[in-house]
């Protein structure tokens, strides 16, 4: 059992540094387990791409058509926003140092892992890497 943020199952679905053995571990886990939050940012991640011209409208659609049928799979398993995880992301911040940059959506996952009692996270966001050490977490390297 592994659990993600966002940048890295958008790692499983665009070709990136680290996307080959990103794929690998997470097609060898028995449960992928990640905040439902990010749902919608990979599909903002898609559709970013697309902003950019970096995909043409059908990559985009093809993307975002493999998720869903990864979806229906059941291939992720969304731990829910709760309101006891808002709470408890709001009060983390009361206890980061002031060094520690930390965005409120990479706080959420942050929380959802502690809260489901991971000590590893799979991420490449370099800040969410920071924040995890400043927390006792480890990161996944892949």
């Amino acid at each position: 059992m592994i659990f993600c943020d966002t940048s890295a199952l958008a790692k499983y679905y665009v070709p990136e540094n680290a996307s080959t053995a990103l794929i690998s571990r997470l097609d060898s886990e028995n449960a992928v387990i990640a905040s439902e939050l990010a749902r919608v940012e990979l599909m903002s991640v898609f559709h970013r791409r697309l902003r950019e011209r970096k995909w043409t409208r059908e990559q985009f659609q093809a993307a975002a058509s493999q998720f869903n049928r990864d979806e229906a799979a059941r291939c992720w398993t969304w731990t829910p926003v709760t309101s006891f995880i808002i709470g408890a992301a709001s009060q983390l911040y009361l206890s980061l140092p002031e060094n520690i940059f930390l965005r409120a959506s990479d706080c959420l996952h942050l929380v959802t892992a502690l809260h489901r009692g991971f000590t590893e996270v799979c991420t490449f966001d370099r800040h969410q890497q920071e924040a995890l050490q400043t927390l006792g977490l480890t990161v996944i390297n892949l």
